[in-house]
């Protein structure tokens, strides 16, 4: 079981998160449970257990529209011709290119956020924020394990990206929650 941790010397403390997840693999192939653990400031709805309160970066995976910028230039007064507008196509081809650069799906909206993973799925809350994201088991459709790394993927919304020493251990209890319950 991870629990919350508040300093840094107790993350230089940290077991290896890859040993902690295969031993948490093993444990539960053996037949083994999660263990719960107390978490007060969140609302859990009736038999929803809570297994795990980490702190994560976390980010969404998504792209945006594409916002094209004015035309760059600037103003001529020709001798003959008069006042008129000169185009700038090479920063105009530059500035476009970054802005489809810009837009283009990518890891997003990346913040710190306590995550608390129950049986009925995971439980964000960004810092600063007051209000919990419900990601729910029934909706995942993959769990993607990369060392620091869990990519969740849901049939209904963006994938999630959770970086954290404990991130390891979450794939895998999330792996047999989603299969047990």
């Amino acid at each position: 079981m991870w629990l919350r941790r508040t300093g840094r010397a107790e993350d230089a403390a940290q077991p290896d998160t890859v040993h902690a997840a295969s031993a948490l693999a093993s444990h539960l192939q053996r037949g083994g449970e999660l263990d719960p653990v107390q978490v007060d400031d969140l609302p859990l709805a009736d038999g929803e257990v809570a297994f795990a309160d980490v702190t994560c970066s976390a980010a969404r995976f998504y792209g945006t529209q594409i916002a094209y910028p004015l035309s760059a230039g600037y103003f001529e007064n020709h001798p003959t011709f008069g006042r008129r507008w000169i185009s700038n196509n090479r920063l105009d081809a530059r500035r476009r290119q970054e802005a489809e650069d810009a837009a283009a799906p990518q890891w997003r909206d990346r913040t710190v956020a306590r995550v608390v993973l129950t049986s009925t799925g995971v439980r964000l809350r960004p810092s600063g924020a007051a209000t919990w994201l419900p990601f729910d088991h029934a909706l995942l459709s993959e769990v993607t394990v990369r060392q620091p790394q869990v990519v969740l993927s849901y049939t209904v919304c963006a994938p999630v990206l959770l970086s954290s020493p404990a991130a390891p251990w979450l794939g895998v209890a999330i792996e047999h929650l989603r299969f047990t319950t």
